[in-house]
């Protein structure tokens, strides 16, 4: 995806319509969507190298400007001309995001665009040395059951762990995955269910249920304000893990998700403990939501961050 910015200033009502008049002072375009994980992959100090498809058009040239431009891979990007590239327009007026409008299509790639991308996915796989694979999700039309199925046969074959930020769509589809990173929302409408989440007993059983009916190895469920669940095995035994959130002064929530399932990534890449890994990603989460608008995490803070937090342990 494509995020485009425009910057300005409020300073009155419309007299057409009850609606603030924004000032456009500047524009930019941003690596967003699935390109957001990578910028956080890259910011960590890893070589991301995106799979995907984009519209034969004015913004899938300007998406593959803006990888070159942050000297990230651009092999696994797939043109089409039958799509659009997906952009999210977001109007900032005094700092706030006050509107934001959607361009893109939704249906599944035809054939054609579905054998370049997996052509191209195979041979990226063939050729490096790859540490994890990250689903980035985002009901698009470009990941299937048949392609989920694919990607983590080949995953296993090769025993590359995988990690997944679901979607509506495809929620049930994601079997025997590493990590599974559903928000709240997600995990109630994907199993069809209602639980308060303050209550850390059917929190628990909700995250089981999800756990056991996608033969997952961990679940990370992200809580917003509540923090972070995950269960995991530990030696033979689901171990569970509640960590609160870190009070922050919150500019924008926007991408947190984004740096979740990027941080957590690299931790799987990294083998590191599954507890330390939802503590260091639900802190990364937080640290982003400082900024305003989709921005990738900052090696350096989340490094004294962490120290902090390890200290504090």
């Amino acid at each position: 995806m494509v995020d485009s910015y425009l910057w300005g200033h409020v300073e009155r009502i419309s007299p057409e319509a009850p609606v603030p008049i924004v000032s456009v002072k500047s524009r930019e375009n941003r690596l967003g969507g699935a390109a957001n994980v990578a910028l956080n992959v890259k910011a960590m100090g890893a070589n991301p190298i995106l799979c995907s498809v984009v519209g034969n058009d004015q913004k899938g040239g300007e998406f593959i400007n803006l990888l070159k431009e942050q000297q990230m891979e651009t092999r696994g990007i797939v043109k089409s001309s039958n799509r659009i590239t997906t952009t999210k327009f977001r109007v900032i007026g005094n700092k706030v995001q006050m509107l934001r409008v959607d361009e893109e299509v939704d249906n599944f790639l035809n054939q054609e665009d579905l054998k370049a991308f997996i052509e191209s996915f195979n041979s990226i796989i063939s050729e490096n040395k790859i540490d994890v694979i990250i689903f980035q999700d985002y009901d698009k039309g470009i990941i299937t059951s048949d392609l989920i199925q694919q990607v983590v046969g080949i995953a296993t074959e090769n025993n590359i762990p995988v990690a997944v930020d679901p979607k509506k769509k495809n929620f049930t589809n994601y079997k025997h995955v590493t990590l599974f990173k559903p928000n709240l929302k997600e995990i109630k409408e994907g199993l069809n269910i209602e639980f308060d989440a303050k209550n850390n007993n059917k929190l628990q059983e909700a995250v089981s249920l999800l756990k056991t009916k996608l033969d997952a190895r961990m679940v990370l469920l992200t809580l917003s304000e509540d923090g972070v669940f995950i269960e995991y095995e530990n030696n033979g035994v689901n171990s569970f893990t509640l960590l609160p959130s870190h009070v922050r002064s919150i500019s924008d929530v926007s991408g947190a998700g984004d740096t979740v399932i990027s941080v957590a990534s690299l931790c799987l890449a990294t083998k590191l403990d599954p507890a330390m890994m939802a503590a260091i990603s639900n802190l990364a989460g937080g640290l982003v939501c400082e900024k305003v608008g989709v921005v990738p995490i900052d090696k350096q803070v989340l490094l004294t961050e962490t120290f902090k937090l390890s200290f504090n342990s």
